[in-house]
């Protein structure tokens, strides 16, 4: 990457920010820096919400989540609500969000991050058929 100055027509175009902000690349280099920031938050989260759900899965190796509902297990539903709320401190706490060099999320991207992470659920439970 350290040669992207030197190619030739290479263009990044900007994404939109939580705040409604856009992120252009006056520098299409920067988009190897920058850039890469939503995408890896997106994939952060992904990673996070699977394994929350995927942790709903384990309260059974045999019973459907509908014979052995999540609330049997009240521990577990506090782990995984600790989880989320403190994957949502580093999201939207701006000093936190810097450390972890990640980006606050839209409602829309929300949205694609519960659309990729919820089918761990289904699979699971077709597996247990």
């Amino acid at each position: 990457w350290q040669s992207c100055s030197e190619w030739e027509e290479f263009k990044a175009s900007g994404y939109s920010t939580a705040n409604g902000g856009r992120i252009t690349f006056d520098n299409p280099c920067d988009y190897f820096t920058t850039g890469k920031t939503k995408a890896m938050t997106l994939s952060l989260s992904v990673l996070v919400a699977i394994e929350m759900f995927n942790a709903l899965n384990a309260l059974s190796e045999d019973y459907s989540l509908l014979q052995m509902p999540p609330w049997s297990n009240p521990y577990l539903l506090v782990a995984i609500a600790l989880s989320f709320s403190l994957h949502f401190v580093i999201l939207y706490v701006p000093f936190l969000a810097d450390i972890f060099n990640i980006t606050p999320l839209s409602i829309e991207e929300w949205q694609l991050v519960l659309l990729w992470s919820l089918p761990v659920i289904l699979l699971d439970e077709v597996l247990k058929l």
